[in-house]
């Protein structure tokens, strides 16, 4: 089969391309500004990229055209079609599909799907889960929204294992949208056998109303879970309680609170794993916070419901070496440690910081130097929780470029320590006026931010050298 990707440079359209090369296809696809690394790993795999969407494109005459999220009905200011490859396909009566359901009908068939949800750590989650049943020999499939540093790669098809009665795949459960045309979340499709529900609260302000539109998408998810799979969920979370009270036909395994079935005991980066209140297996790692505690729990549960003993998991994790542009460390200078991390929303920026902060101590400063660049962040929806996100930064420095709010008047209750710069260059200009020898910086965005980090690392480099 010959398909054709819109919107192919997309972390999950990529995956999707991946996959469809790996299982033999034809790939071809296009993007807007195709870029790296997305593209460079496109093109190691031979898949030709197109710039744009012209709608020339059909000449390709692709069996299917496999439509991203991307890709909408919009016009332009002077009333031609943003996407013209999209008016055609619908004019000439092409045959296209989305990617969760090309996905779903030619590689999630058959195979037994361990999904991932939640509003954060859904990338983390699912890279520790499939590190953990490849360590068990399991040779998982998987798709992620990153790179997990384990692997090198954002997706595989993985193999049968022995004794396995059929392969399993384990994959990043979106509750973003389809397609311009199925406006139901991409996980609907998925269809898993194990599912995970690692944390729910608002977000997607673009396309859902408030929290319980999405709370009704995480019904629709557990309405596809057959009886002998498998749901697990955090017993922290008032929102996932409700989603549960609605209905729930599978076997239902909690992590996190002191009454669930998997806990933990111990600092953040040492603990023990108890299963029904007795312990099952130690965590030694080199990650810190809550947050990836919970996802450890969460992914040890849900390995544990394919034959993994929760002590095998444990170990794994134990050689866990996370996911590309969460808390990577991309440099160090005169002491001064630079951080990326994909942080986009106010409670994984309060998340990320408060584990930075128990991981360095209270002595050494934070600067966060964070954009605003997701749709929910974007229309201001969330502004007033920012103040309280930045909580544990010592300075915070906010790109104001394309946002239609007043981020300085957002951050005031910061005081002097709330900076706002509509460009990089002013921005890595404060953050040079402020650094010290051995400060912490942390850049958060969902983006490339404009390669702000590059750009910090070489004033650093400047700055320092000649002290």
């Amino acid at each position: 089969m010959h398909i054709h990707i819109l919107g192919i440079c997309g972390t999950f359209m990529g995956g999707v391309a991946a996959l469809a090369r790996e299982a033999g296809h034809k790939v071809t696809g296009c993007d807007a500004g195709v870029y790296p690394p997305m593209s460079d790993q496109l093109r190691a795999l031979g898949i030709e990229l197109i710039e744009g969407y012209d709608a020339g494109q059909v000449q390709l005459q692709p069996d299917m055209f496999v439509v991203g999220n991307v890709v909408s009905r919009a016009r332009l200011a002077d009333g031609s079609p943003k996407f013209p490859l999209m008016e055609a396909i619908l004019d000439q009566g092409l045959p296209y599909t989305s990617g969760p359901q090309w996905l779903a009908e030619h590689v999630l068939q058959g195979r037994h799907v361990l999904a991932v949800a939640g509003t954060h750590g859904k990338t983390t989650t699912t890279s520790m889960l499939a590190w953990i049943l490849e360590s068990a020999g399991l040779t998982p499939g998987f798709l992620v929204g990153g790179v997990p540093l384990n692997f090198g790669v954002s997706a595989r098809l993985g193999d049968v294992a022995p004794g396995q009665q059929r392969p399993l795949f384990v994959i990043e459960a979106d509750e973003y949208d389809t397609a311009f045309f199925d406006k139901r979340s991409k996980f609907v499709h998925y269809r898993p056998r194990t599912a995970v529900l690692n944390n729910l609260e608002f977000d997607h302000a673009d396309i859902f109303p408030d929290l319980a539109a999405i709370e009704r998408q995480f019904q629709h998810l557990l309405r596809t879970v057959p009886a002998s799979g498998r749901v697990v969920s955090n017993g922290l979370e008032e929102a996932l309680a409700r989603v549960l009270h609605q209905g729930c036909w599978s076997q239902v395994r909690s992590f996190g609170s002191a009454v669930s079935d998997f806990t933990a005991q111990g600092p953040h980066h040492a603990f023990a794993v108890l299963h029904a209140g007795q312990v099952v297996g130690q965590v030694q790692w080199g990650l810190s916070g809550e947050h990836n505690q919970l996802n450890a729990l969460a992914a040890i549960a849900a390995a544990e419901h394919v034959g993994v003993p929760p002590a095998t998991a444990c170990a794994a994790l134990a050689d866990f070496q996370n996911v590309r542009r969460r808390m990577e460390l991309r440099g160090t200078v005169a002491g001064i440690a630079l951080y990326d991390d994909f942080a986009h929303h106010p409670t994984a920026i309060r998340t990320t910081l408060d584990g930075l902060r128990q991981q360095i101590g209270q002595q050494k400063r934070i600067l966060a130097v964070f954009e605003p660049r997701s749709n929910t962040m974007k229309l201001g929806t969330m502004k007033a929780q920012l103040p309280w996100a930045l909580k544990e930064a010592d300075l915070a420095f906010c790109h104001t470029a394309g946002l239609d709010w007043d981020a300085a008047q957002a951050l005031e209750p910061l005081g002097a320590a709330g900076l706002t710069a509509d460009n990089i260059p002013t921005l890595v200009q404060q953050v040079m006026a402020a650094v010290q020898p051995n400060d912490t910086i942390v850049c958060m965005s969902n983006g490339g931010f404009g390669g702000v980090h590059t750009q910090l690392l070489a004033a650093l480099a400047e700055k320092f050298s000649a002290q």
